[in-house]
């Protein structure tokens, strides 16, 4: 009989050890026990707060650190395309006040105004990253790491371990009781039995009381938690949204002046035509001039040389030539009445040649154009 006796002991003590062994395993590295042995409802409650707390805290601290991680990989991207916008306006500015072009200083003027807004919308870019590590990033992570945090974790798993110490006490305050049972009248064992169920008292009393604190510091951590994220990443997005009005005001300005520069030289007054022009001559009045020179004749060949457009023309008949502005020409002669002859795009004819200006250098795709 005693022999099962010692065996139903052994068997306890064996299912009790499983018990903590499975309570560790799913308690590692975090905070978390066995309501099975719990002693009472306001006990259990607490307990089941602060797991709660616990989860809450550890997801709002895993999302702080998104935030961080995400934020300097933004900032890092950003300090890039900020040393590439700075070297594009450096570029663009250098162009327009070293610009040598003999056709006209419109380019050159659109240069220096893209130049001068890429620095503003690259002071912008700077400024908004200054921000989102200042307002963002060094907050979140003070938090992170800060002590309020960790300090409020330790109790909630001081707490933990207390609170497995008790669960421990409990089985042996049975095996005591049962002992008891079994041997009734014996001091030694009534003694023991008493300064288990001391020891458990102690530890319940000890373990209700670490438990508030350790809920009410949590409970703290979570309300400061919720508190500071929401306000970082509002400050984040009014960082943003800052920067994004800044760059579209530049944006429409630097627009509006480009747009009034094409306007400019778009509506630019074509050159009057004299009513009392004659009109072009026909290609069997001056057939075969083409290689001779007369002042007082009925032309003026200039020799072969480049024309740009600088005005329009709808040609009036076969024998003259449509222009648009940009196009160049191969003037090949030119009359003493206003009109030059020549080829533009494949096709030859008249022209008035004040539509024209001559153009010592021209790009070589611009004169594969001519032809």
């Amino acid at each position: 009989m005693e022999a099962i006796r010692k065996q139903a002991t052994k068997l306890r003590e064996q299912v009790a050890r499983q018990q903590q062994a499975v309570l560790k395993q799913f308690g590692a590295g975090g905070y978390g026990g066995s309501d099975n042995l719990v002693t009472d409802e306001a006990e259990l409650h607490q307990h089941q707060k602060l797991e709660k707390l616990y989860i809450s805290t550890r997801a709002g601290k895993h999302y702080q650190r998104d935030i961080v991680r995400g934020v300097e990989g933004y900032i890092v991207t950003g300090s890039k395309q900020l040393e590439i916008g700075t070297k594009l306006s450096e570029d663009s500015r250098k162009y327009g006040s070293e610009s040598t072009c003999t056709s006209g200083s419109t380019l050159s003027r659109a240069a220096l105004n893209h130049g001068r807004a890429r620095a503003q919308m690259e002071k912008e870019r700077g400024n908004l990253l200054k921000a989102l590590g200042t307002q963002v990033v060094e907050p979140l992570k003070a938090m992170v790491m800060g002590a309020p945090l960790e300090d409020a974790r330790h109790l909630a798993q001081r707490y933990d371990r207390m609170r497995q110490e008790a669960e421990a006490q409990a089985i042996e305050v049975a095996k005591r009781q049962a002992k008891v049972r079994e041997t009734p009248g014996n001091s030694e064992s009534i003694m023991k039995l008493e300064a288990a169920e001391a020891k458990l008292q102690d530890l319940k009393a000890n373990m209700a009381i670490l438990g508030k604190e350790a809920a009410a510091a949590m409970a703290a951590v979570e309300a400061q938690q919720q508190r500071l994220t929401l306000q970082r990443l509002i400050a984040m997005i009014e960082a943003e949204r800052t920067y994004h009005q800044r760059v579209l005001q530049i944006l429409d300005q630097l627009g509006g002046e480009m747009i009034s520069e094409r306007q400019r030289i778009e509506a630019s007054p074509s050159p009057i035509m004299d009513n009392t022009m004659p009109p072009p001559p026909s290609y069997e009045e001056v057939n075969g001039v083409y290689a001779s020179q007369t002042h007082n004749g009925t032309t003026d060949s200039m020799g072969y040389f480049l024309g740009e457009v600088m005005h329009p023309y709808q040609a009036e008949s076969d024998v003259e030539l449509n222009l648009s502005i940009g196009d160049y020409v191969v003037v090949r002669k030119v009359s003493n009445n206003g009109w030059a002859e020549g080829e533009c795009k494949g096709k030859a004819g008249w022209f008035p040649f004040g539509y024209v200006e001559r153009r010592d250098r021209v790009l070589a795709s611009k004169v594969a154009e001519v032809f």
